[in-house]
């Protein structure tokens, strides 16, 4: 069903030009026998800041590329319907850019010079501008993004909020009508995409821009003001609305995209959510009228205490690594993880969270200190030796596949290591099976989901009987189904016995799924502890990048234990999706 909106958002476009416009636009990749897109119906006015959202494969992506021209142009396929940036139909990709910048989910896919400088000026070279012209140029434009410092680095040396503002800048440079976002937050940490969202916010407003935001985390992106929220379904617009008409509705949640967190808890708590006005901007609601079903809500759905392991599993002491004499990466760790626990490391870019996974897994050595495994000194053994104890899962599978078939990727560990074919095929299978993956051991590995290559690369490490993984940002860029689906797995695997480390920026996934946190800042760890403790700290939040969700701000509003709140939140939470579940929702 489409929805266009009410009184409010008509009054918001009257009068403005049409920035772009679909009409029954539909797009069919050349590789797929049926349309990614059907049927589009979409007007963007001028000036305007929308986001879009939608599950995994449900399209919007496509609606980028489109935009931007990336499909038909790079990636091939068949268009009908009409597709018009300001009345225009363009005809290859280079009309395309002349009015759209593109900030992608990946920056370093984006940076052409050597230095930040020579980055932002690329355009401006092209253009053939005088080099004084274009000093100036480039200077103004890093001192609005606040990268004046940068401009003598390489690109690829900087943090991941530092890239997106070289990126930023770089759009600017151009002078684009329209900026499309492509998942710019998917790889920042919490307090650096707040901050973005504020950079993207000052850009629409002093540039005078039309933004279009395509991002999975909706309470991020709703820190500034949206206009409307496009929202993607199999191909399909299913809405298009003011965010407050998006939010008090149900549609988010039954199509797997996760709602802001004190939206769930209104909602949880049986509250009138039509009572509120810009409930999309939750600074403004006055949460004291919700405080009583707040509060019965809390006192049937409490949370049990989780009983604590008393076997040491794994225990850093005094670990230094630099990978140069200049500056330490890790500053003296000391860390202590138990058998069965579920632990998430977190931190701000750069803070060092990495750099520690690979020492643990023995991909690089540390210059001090100590690694002790079930009380014995693992310190200095191989790689491979350390793999049979502690698994590494990298973020993105694509980094770690190297075969053709499933079974031939999980099989391959086990024959570098000379096991013997019966022993191999035995244990795969076994595998195989605890991943759900048996009926795809056949299958060519580019033919399976990106979730689905995720569980080859966690079945991949486990072939090798590993007692604890390590799982490097396990959900970063999923919607809610397959962050669900991901996590869900993993926490089967940790009780089947398996101790698992997690590298996170998703503040979520630390209080849903981890029984303690170690909080990384500048290669040092600032707090540990019960997730819910740390994100009340707000001056750790601070040195580690970090921010409070939205059910800390509540606590406070109403004055009652967050950390109470958030974890009857959570529990609550876990026991719905199974009730869902066992009722074949």
């Amino acid at each position: 069903m489409e929805n266009n909106g009410g009184e409010l958002l008509e009054e918001k476009k009257e009068g403005r030009k049409i920035a772009i416009n679909f009409e029954n636009f539909t797009f069919k990749y050349e590789s797929q026998s049926k349309p990614t897109l059907h049927n589009i119906n979409l007007k963007i006015y001028e000036g305007e800041k929308i986001v879009i959202v939608g599950p995994s494969g449900s399209g919007k992506s496509t609606i980028g590329h489109c935009i931007n021209g990336l499909a038909p142009y790079f990636y091939k396929g068949e268009v009908s319907g009409k597709l018009e940036i300001y009345g225009k139909k363009c005809k290859e990709i280079f009309e395309h850019s002349k009015y759209i910048g593109t900030v992608l989910q990946d920056s370093d896919a984006q940076f052409v010079g050597l230095t930040v400088a020579e980055d932002i000026a690329f355009a401006l070279e092209n253009d053939e501008v005088e080099t004084a012209v274009m000093k100036e140029k480039v200077k103004e434009i890093a001192q609005f993004v606040r990268i004046e410092t940068l401009l003598d680095l390489k690109p690829h040396d900087l943090s991941g909020g530092q890239k997106q503002k070289v990126s930023l800048a770089g759009i600017m440079v151009d002078n684009a009508k329209i900026v499309l976002y492509d998942e710019p937050l998917a790889n920042l940490d919490p307090l650096s995409g707040k901050y973005a969202i504020e950079l993207i916010s000052e850009l629409h407003k002093d540039k005078k821009l039309t933004t279009i935001i395509i991002e999975h985390r909706l309470e991020d992106v709703l820190h500034r003001e949206i206009d409307r929220i496009i929202v993607v379904d199999k191909g399909r617009i299913i809405a298009d609305d003011t965010p407050d008409n998006i939010l008090k509705g149900n549609l988010l949640s039954k199509i797997n995209i996760r709602e802001p967190l004190y939206i769930s808890l209104l909602k949880y708590s049986n509250d009138n959510l039509e009572r509120y006005d810009n409930i999309s901007i939750f600074e403004r609601i006055d949460f004291s009228t919700a405080k009583e079903n707040i509060l019965n809500w809390i006192k049937y759905n409490s949370s049990p205490k989780k009983a604590e392991s008393n076997e040491t599993l794994l225990k850093l002491e005094n670990i230094s690594f630099s990978y140069d004499e200049k500056r330490k990466i890790l500053k003296n760790i000391d860390l202590t993880i138990k058998k069965g626990e579920m632990i998430s490391i977190v931190g701000s870019n750069g803070a060092g969270k990495s750099t520690l996974s690979k020492v643990i897994a023995g991909f690089e050595r540390q210059d001090e200190g100590k690694i002790y495994y079930k009380n014995l000194d693992i310190s200095n053994e191989s790689i491979a030796k350390r793999a049979e104890k502690i698994g590494f899962v990298l973020q993105n599978p694509n980094s770690m596949i190297s075969k053709v078939t499933v079974f031939d990727e999980v099989a391959l560990g086990l024959k570098t290591r000379g096991v013997l074919e019966d022993e191999i095929e035995k244990r795969v299978i076994e595998i195989l099976e605890i991943c759900k993956l048996k009926p795809f051991r056949k299958w060519p590995i580019k033919a399976l989901s990106y979730g689905q290559k995720k569980r080859v690369t966690i079945a991949s490490v486990l072939v090798l009987q590993p007692e604890m993984i390590i799982v490097d940002e396990p959900t970063a860029g999923q919607d809610l189904f397959h962050y669900r689906e991901i996590m869900e797995f993993l926490k089967q695997l940790n009780e089947f016995g398996i101790t698992i480390l997690f590298i996170t920026h998703d503040m979520h996934l630390m209080l849903e799924y981890t029984d303690k946190a170690y909080v990384f800042n500048e290669g040092k760890i600032i707090k540990s502890g019960n997730p819910a403790q740390i994100l009340a700290d707000r001056n750790v939040l601070k040195q580690a990048n970090l921010k409070e969700t939205s059910l800390h701000y509540v606590a406070e509003k109403i004055k009652i234990n967050s950390e109470e709140l958030i974890g009857t939140f959570v529990h609550y939470e876990k026991n719905h999706e199974k009730k869902h579940k066992k009722a074949g929702d």
